[in-house]
């Protein structure tokens, strides 16, 4: 039997995260375990009239033996086939799921940063069009036991986490997200108003400055479930030092208690309690890639634990992440890099202060 959340899911995408019109042209990007998610957007997306509803399958594994096989040409080999998808499509649906979170943790590092790099254009454009408007983008979960291991929990406490997080218990999830989306806006404007954002925390001391740039309101229509507010830090503002206390799960590497200090807008010191060697190689994966490229607030209060998957930890009510790497062009940031890699910390116990006016505390904005 169907789990009805997932048709519920589907709608959500389909109709408010990715808006589908009639006419549209549609990829969705998906792993051969998330088929179910697959098969209920497929069948939604037709009757929003869809003219084009494509599934791209990833099978487990390939990506994996590239990483491993593939010699130095065709490591760094972009196809044709993924340039014209890139400019093909109206709106893209990412589904992630793993079967083996850590399939990637004993890959050497290098040639993840290597591949990621070489594949670094294709994110730009793809970045650029979503800003522009020329294409809608969506990324989204699906439940699998790899997951619910790496949150602890069995399969059906993971699903009741994942369709929790995004609202789908409410009998009206488009209209409780319309709502975040007004109560988010506000905290949007008022941190547009603003230049110096200054944070303290246990082991966090940092600043950086935000004005002119835009503050961007996400309420399930790039990521879902969504829930933060970010920006684009002024390049060379960044200084200071910040603990990520959460976890990190990236290209199947587990990197646990990162400590950056940034000095003019560049990481100069880093330390990791685990995953240094990984750490240090995506620093050095190219020259953007120790420069911040995002700044942001976790507001979704519906999650209230760290699961080991960003998609879900970065929208923690009570933290904020920063992206290493890659700027999201709406924001206003110029960062250029192959890496976008999101590190969460946590503010439970911490403070923000924005051009030296408290209006942050203990986890909560106080304006």
């Amino acid at each position: 039997m169907t789990d009805p959340r997932l048709e519920k899911l589907a709608s959500v995408l389909v109709n408010y995260s990715l808006k589908i019109r009639p006419g549209d042209k549609l990829s969705i990007e998906a792993p051969d375990v998330a088929a179910p998610l697959v098969r209920a957007v497929y069948r939604e997306a037709l009757r929003a009239g869809a003219l084009e509803v494509i599934p791209s399958i990833r099978l487990a594994g390939l990506g994996e033996i590239l990483l491993k096989e593939a010699n130095e040409e065709q490591l760094v080999h972009i196809s044709e086939h993924d340039r014209y998808v890139g400019e093909y499509f109206d709106a893209v649906l990412t589904i992630w799921a793993e079967e083996n979170t850590r399939a990637r943790s004993r890959i050497d590092p290098t040639r993840i940063a290597k591949r990621n790099e070489a594949r670094a254009e294709l994110m730009k454009r793809s970045l650029e069009r979503i800003a522009s408007g020329k294409a809608r983008w969506c990324g989204t979960l699906f439940p699998t036991h790899g997951h619910a291991q790496d949150a602890r929990m069995s399969l059906s406490e993971y699903e009741d986490f994942v369709y929790g997080a995004g609202l789908l218990e409410q009998e009206h999830p488009v209209a409780a997200w319309q709502k975040i989306a007004e109560e988010q806006q506000r905290i949007a404007e008022y941190l547009e108003r603003h230049d110096e954002i200054h944070i303290v925390a246990p082991e966090t001391d940092i600043t950086y400055r935000a004005g002119g740039r835009k503050w961007i309101n996400c309420a399930g229509t790039e990521n879902f479930p969504d829930g933060e507010v970010f920006t684009g830090p002024i390049e060379n503002s960044v200084n200071g030092t910040v603990y990520f206390r959460y976890p990190s799960l990236y290209h199947g590497n587990e990197v646990v208690g990162i400590r950056l200090t940034f000095k003019g807008g560049k990481v100069i010191e880093s330390s990791a309690e685990r995953g240094q060697d990984f750490l240090k190689a995506m620093l050095d994966m190219d020259a953007g890639s120790r420069t911040l490229g995002e700044a942001a607030f976790g507001l979704n209060y519906q999650i209230q634990e760290a699961t080991g998957d960003t998609l879900f930890d970065e929208k923690i009510g009570g933290t904020m992440h920063m992206a290493l790497g890659a700027s999201l062009p709406e924001s206003g940031g110029i960062n250029d890099s192959a890496l976008h890699w999101d590190l969460v910390c946590d503010l439970h116990e911490g403070k923000v202060y924005a051009d030296g006016e408290l209006c942050y505390e203990n986890g909560h904005f106080l304006i």
